[in-house]
């Protein structure tokens, strides 16, 4: 099976991004997706210099990993955080992306605001110009309140744009869907908008934050990868590994979990 796979590089979470690509690269990955998220993992940013995103990129270009994706939470609940969501657009198209990623709340920190899913919808259809004028696709990831693909795909038929798909993350799926979700039956309620997914294992109890390298969770893997065979649907898969609350003991063990997910991967019949 061939399709994109990327390793999104929130998995070294407090490590730098140059420590990212090198690992990301030695594992034997040729993707990225690279993180802006406000607050929490800001391995680029709107904010940065022009100098300095130009060494991000030269970084990128020596070590041969393509920035597929950037993902960059912003609430979109919130009129007053979509111009910091334009500027992540504007972000994502400089290192030459193909998707952003956001849930519609804020990943990592307290929404500040809330909405309906018309206002939601409105919203994310003001911002539908600049994804066409940038070439991007927004993925919306399922999390918090939207945390499963059977309440995401609700908001996406009510924007109705190519430009928007549902950024699938397999572990959200579980840990706010509830201890009787059924991963598969849920993945195949929302498979015809997937349009990028999180490959993302998950281990311990259901709200237990306990996300550790594929193959090393409770995650059944083949059926949901049947699912997306048999529907056609060749979406990229960008890696999340988020490890156990207090965080991987250090930079070795990340390193060690990004090769696991790639064995893990290439096992199951992709070629990466």
């Amino acid at each position: 099976m061939k399709r994109i796979i990327a390793v999104n590089s929130n998995t070294y979470h407090d490590f730098s991004l140059a420590e990212a690509i090198k690992g990301i690269k030695a594992a034997g990955f040729n993707y990225i997706e690279l993180t802006a998220t406000k607050g929490w993992t800001e391995h680029v940013f709107p904010t940065m210099s022009l100098n300095e995103l130009y060494e991000i990129e030269d970084r990128l270009i020596e070590a041969e990993l393509i920035p597929i994706s950037l993902s960059g939470h912003t609430n979109l609940m919130d009129n007053d955080r979509l111009d910091d969501f334009i500027a992540n657009i504007r972000l994502a198209h400089f290192f030459g992306c193909k998707y952003i990623i956001s849930s519609i709340g804020e990943a990592h920190l307290e929404d500040k605001a809330e909405a309906s899913d018309q206002k939601v919808a409105a919203n994310i259809k003001n911002l539908i110009p600049y994804l066409e004028d940038y070439n991007l696709i927004l993925g919306l990831e399922n999390h918090g309140k939207h945390g499963t693909g059977k309440r995401l795909i609700e908001i996406v038929d009510l924007i109705d744009s190519e430009r928007v798909v549902i950024n699938y993350d397999t572990a959200n799926a579980i840990f706010y869907g509830g201890k009787d979700l059924d991963l598969a039956a849920d993945l195949k309620t929302a498979v015809e908008k997937v349009g990028h997914l999180h490959l993302k294992d998950k281990a311990g109890a259901q709200t237990e934050w306990n996300f550790p390298a594929l193959g090393k969770g409770n995650i059944n893997f083949k059926p949901l990868f049947e699912i997306l065979e048999k529907n056609d649907n060749n979406s990229p898969f960008s890696i999340e590994i988020e490890f156990e609350e207090e965080g991987p003991s250090d930079l070795e063990e990340v390193n060690q979990a990004v090769k696991d997910s790639y064995d893990f991967l290439k096992e199951a019949g992709f070629k990466i």
